[in-house]
């Protein structure tokens, strides 16, 4: 049994660049290649393409970025887990097969089924679309016990396609739950590709590279610790607060980040440069998981329109503004219907402004009429311009909802070679964990010689979504401005910077090991997240740097000593 495993993650969504996996099949030493490409706008993108062909319930493009690299996979025995599987695993793991026989591979590739629970919909589900339970990490490590060199799943937790190889190689038990937290900690810093190398990360212009981003290569240890890195000569920046950054995208509370495996602690995890572009990772805990799976269940709600256009010289954003009303009304009034949703967004201000119009309705034709009196209002608007692309056509609606469903309701198999396994479910705990203190509400003390800074100068900031609500993970830059941003970014605070969208209360939770707090804004999406939305921003990526913005009142002789950033 290996010391140390190495694992590269080639993909963080589906659409992630071709150059990926060979970078790390070629130019770095691992043991495996993984690949995370569910988001939940994916299943719903791969639930449309289902209904129009149903051969197309699994993302082909892992097939086509895999198929160059087989025989060097197979030569330097590299072991890939992939949940490009998607809604249809078998599909996917048969393209992988012949990929293989045509490169003239003896490659054995098994796939996990079991996430599809549609027939566990209760009438509140209706008829489903699609229903697909997050999976653990356990029918993968099954999968590799027997043999494979190719693992494909369905839907599972993002974290599990590096979960399962370290259960494999390590032998962790079921109730090792600090080890099993460790792990999923690494998984959930690795699974979004070039986001923990430096990728949305505040400084960026710190970051090398760009133009030749690494994907991560995390280097595990059976206690539990790991060291994330890349590629050598690849670009990025692998500094403790580009990893503290990803720890904090898309969680909630951070004592109980829940996955199908193990409950995560990661409140007191601990980040150490650990030579050039090396950070180590340790101090992660876990506690048993719940007896349920989160399932996501999918269905149609309708269509939805979005456009936008281009305006400039003086007054623009005015202009554009009107423009939008008057586009919705216009069509309103000659489709003789009020849309079931509606958005007008400018962005910027005086001299260049965008336009946004967004629209939804259960009816395609009243939607087709407001595409038709886009264009129009180029002839009344001074100048409005860039309708690139034609003419907008409404989409269908995927809408998402989030149940829990039992585990032992949940029949998980791995079939490889003619064989097939049933995997049973992890022991279970409680139906869900307790809820963790939040930080006490109280007025920030005053400061003396106070002078007002923006955020930024404090501290790093990473957003991200998840369903309806978003979250705003806020690091400091030093211990000793910890304690500050903790006082100074209230509840009350945050709410009213994001108070044009937000519809929900706003929870805050520490995590001391990186002087860091993690700030929820619930119900702020303007939906059930990024498929149904007509917000610009339908998955909260530019909450961090709106938030980044806000003043702070430090001493100032923070300011005049160096303490603060430039």
């Amino acid at each position: 049994m290996r010391d140390v495993v190495r694992i590269g993650c080639w993909a963080g969504f589906w659409g992630d660049t071709r150059q990926a996996p060979e970078r790390l099949v070629r130019g770095a030493e691992i043991d495996y290649l993984v690949a995370d490409h569910l988001a939940e706008i994916t299943m719903a993108l791969l639930a449309r393409a289902r209904a129009r062909d149903p051969a197309a319930g699994y993302v082909g493009d892992a097939v086509e970025a895999l198929a160059p690299l087989l025989g060097e996979i197979h030569a330097r025995s590299i072991r890939v887990v992939t949940n490009a599987g998607g809604l249809d695993p078998r599909g996917c793991a048969a393209a992988l097969r012949e990929a293989a026989a045509a490169a003239g591979v003896p490659l054995r590739v098994a796939c996990v089924t079991g996430d599809d629970v549609r027939a566990l919909a209760s009438a509140e589900d209706g008829e489903p679309l699609t229903m697909n339970a997050y999976l653990g990490a356990r029918p993968i490590a099954t999968a590799l016990g027997m043999g494979a060199d190719v693992v494909v799943t369905g839907r599972c937790a993002d974290s599990a396609v590096v979960l399962g190889p370290l259960l494999h190689e390590f032998g962790w038990s079921e109730h090792d739950h600090d080890a099993l937290s460790a792990g999923s900690l690494v998984g959930h810093i690795v699974e979004c590709g070039p986001q923990c190398l430096g990728g949305l990360f505040t400084d960026w212009a710190d970051v090398p590279g760009w133009e030749d981003m690494g994907h991560p290569i995390a280097e595990c240890r059976r206690d539990g610790s790991a060291v994330i890195t890349k590629p050598a000569g690849s670009g990025g920046l692998v500094i403790p607060a580009t990893v503290a950054e990803q720890i904090l995208y898309e969680i909630g509370d951070p004592a109980a980040y829940v996955l199908p495996d193990v409950v995560c602690d990661w409140r007191d995890v601990r980040l150490e440069q650990d030579g050039p572009d090396r950070v180590r990772v340790s101090g992660a805990r876990g506690s048993a998981p719940t007896a349920t799976y989160k399932a996501t269940a999918t269905r149609l709600d309708g269509f939805r329109l979005v456009t936008s256009a281009l305006f400039a010289g003086g007054d623009a954003a005015g202009r554009a503004r009107r423009a939008g009303d008057a586009i919705l009304a216009r069509a309103a009034r000659i489709a003789g219907t009020d849309f079931a949703g509606a958005s007008v967004e400018v962005v910027g201000a005086r001299e260049e402004a965008v336009l946004k119009i967004a629209a939804r309705h259960a009816d395609r034709a009243a939607l087709q009429v407001l595409a038709e009196e886009i264009a129009p209002m180029g002839l009344i608007a001074q100048g409005m311009t860039g309708l690139f692309g034609g003419r907008p056509r409404p989409a269908p609606v995927v809408a998402l909802r989030h149940v829990l469903v039992d585990k032992a309701r949940v029949p998980v198999t791995v079939e490889l070679d003619g064989e097939s396994v049933v995997v049973p479910p992890p022991a279970g705990g409680a139906a869900e964990p307790p809820e963790t203190a939040l930080l006490p509400e109280r007025e920030p003390p005053p400061v003396d010689d106070p002078v007002a800074v923006p955020l930024r100068r404090l501290a790093y900031a990473r957003s991200g979504d998840k369903g309806n609500d978003a979250n705003v993970g806020v690091i400091a830059r030093r211990p000793e401005l910890a304690p500050v941003i903790r006082e100074q970014l209230t509840a009350a605070r945050v709410a009213a910077v994001f108070e044009r969208w937000l519809a929900g209360p706003v929870r805050r939770y520490e995590l001391p090991g990186l002087d860091a707090i993690n700030i929820v804004l619930t119900d702020v999406l303007g939906g059930s997240g990024g498929t149904s939305s007509l917000r610009y921003d339908p998955q909260g990526k530019t909450y961090a740097a709106i938030l980044l913005d806000l003043p702070v009142e430090v001493p100032a002789a923070w300011e005049r000593g160096g303490l603060l950033a430039p």
